[in-house]
């Protein structure tokens, strides 16, 4: 997941290339527990969703019956839980005791950031919006996964728990629960397919892969290019600075 305060960047070299550190180790381990967890849980969620299709009934055999593939997805959806809850204390922790910036929090520059891309992509304007650390479209996923991940989590426990739900709520509760639950699981994932991983794979200048989120680090080229106020605010330097040949 990306995180909502990140620690400034530091200047690396590596193989020659000037690199920027953009994501701290706890950020990359984060993002390969929710990586991991939403594919275990979109795969075996979905396969119970759409139980009647053939590639669903192939998919919980394999798992070995529907019983297996319920424990699998509980196991990781207790996972998924946990990285939510202990995401949220890490970006607390951070903004008030280490006072990082919330570099995830929409700002009135985001939505004339909208604006202006939809004049310079109808060509309205002759230059694109400056981006910060992170762009509205990195904004916008980020809190679309925290506010889905809720609805999942909160409508997951009342299939998991009908008894203890329905002791303080309307039995009506459970069969909303279900449609929260799958409906929201299918839009992320469809969400992530289109969206997601065009943006990290298939988008111009980073085919056939954006490895900054692995590797923690991005080049100096991309920074200016994609994140040229952060370059700024680094360096020192306007974010007009031509590049280093």
């Amino acid at each position: 997941m990306a995180e909502a305060s990140g620690p400034r960047q530091s200047k690396n070299k590596a193989n020659g290339q000037e690199t920027f550190i953009r994501f701290a180790t706890m950020q990359r381990m984060e993002h390969w527990v929710l990586m991991i967890t939403f594919i275990v849980l979109a795969v075996t969620g979905l396969a119970q969703k759409f139980y009647t299709g053939g590639i669903a009934e192939w998919i919980v055999l394999r798992l070995g019956g529907i019983v297996n593939t319920r424990l699998i997805h509980r196991i990781f959806a207790g996972i998924f839980t946990f990285s939510v809850v202990f995401h949220l204390s890490y970006v607390l922790y951070g903004v008030f005791t280490k006072r990082s910036r919330p570099s995830m929090l929409p700002t009135v520059k985001d939505f004339r950031d909208v604006v202006q891309d939809i004049r310079y992509s109808f060509g309205l304007v002759k230059k694109p919006p400056q981006f910060g650390r992170f762009d509205y479209r990195q904004k916008f996923e980020y809190w679309g996964i925290l506010f889905g991940g809720f609805i999942i989590i909160l409508s997951g426990l009342v299939l998991w728990f009908p008894t203890v739900a329905t002791s303080f709520l309307p039995g009506q509760f459970v069969p909303a629960a279900k449609e929260f639950h799958g409906n929201e699981a299918t839009l992320a994932v469809i969400v992530i397919v289109i969206w997601h991983l065009y943006d990290v794979m298939f988008r111009p200048g980073i085919f056939p892969a954006d490895t900054t989120i692995f590797t923690g680090k991005i080049s100096k080229h991309r920074i200016i290019e994609e994140h040229p106020l952060e370059y700024s605010d680094i360096s020192g330097k306007t974010s007009e600075t031509p590049l280093e040949k």
